[in-house]
């Protein structure tokens, strides 16, 4: 397979919007202590955090002898829901969730995704020069439907708001709760396709 992109992340939602969108891909994860990445500013933060995933895995593939000349660049990305001026990570635990849910149901949040694309070695831009390296947070805004009790509790119940930042997983059962997009789609499950197509007609 022809590969093009290698992926700084583990996460499943990354992986099935590339195949989707049907983008050659490898992945390798970047091992950074995100603990250790701090910033006040949300948007700023996933930024940075994106950065040091692609910058991480591009110095560490660039590093091996058996470097694979098809994989043209790395992409970095990192995700967070910020409601109220509060970010919200994944849940602890179910009561979490449901306290979160009980506040977010029927307003709106906002939905961070820092990107980076590295390019290594072997790219090229369209006019013959080293390709360049590109950085950007797309923010779509997020209106949740307005849940009874029960139904928090019922999603909740499902498991799947504990294993996603925001509590929330827009390409599973979570669709159904929210009401209305404001902004990409696909950066809400992990990265912005469209932004990925502009970058990589770059090469």
């Amino acid at each position: 397979m022809f590969v093009v992109l290698l992926l700084a992340s583990a996460s499943p939602a990354r992986r099935r919007l590339l195949e989707q969108a049907q983008i050659d891909h490898q992945v390798m994860v970047s091992g950074v202590d995100e603990d250790q990445i701090q910033h006040p500013d949300p948007a700023q933060l996933v930024q940075l955090l994106a950065e040091a995933k692609a910058s991480a895995v591009k110095l560490n593939l660039e590093q091996r002898a058996d470097l694979d000349p098809s994989i043209k660049a790395v992409l970095g990305c990192d995700s967070v829901l910020v409601f109220e001026g509060e970010v919200f990570g994944k849940p602890r635990d179910e009561a979490e969730a449901i306290a979160r849910w009980q506040r977010m149901r029927g307003n709106w949040a906002e939905l961070h995704t820092g990107h980076c694309l590295f390019p290594t070695s072997f790219a090229f831009s369209r006019e013959g020069g080293a390709a360049e390296m590109q950085s950007r947070c797309v923010t779509t805004r997020v209106l949740f439907a307005n849940l009874t009790d029960a139904e928090v509790k019922d999603y909740v119940a499902s498991g799947e708001p504990l294993q996603c930042a925001g509590g929330f997983a827009l390409e599973g059962r979570g669709g159904c709760c929210v009401e209305q997009l404001d902004g990409c789609f696909s950066n809400v499950i992990g990265l912005s396709l469209p932004l990925l197509r502009r970058w990589l007609a770059l090469f």
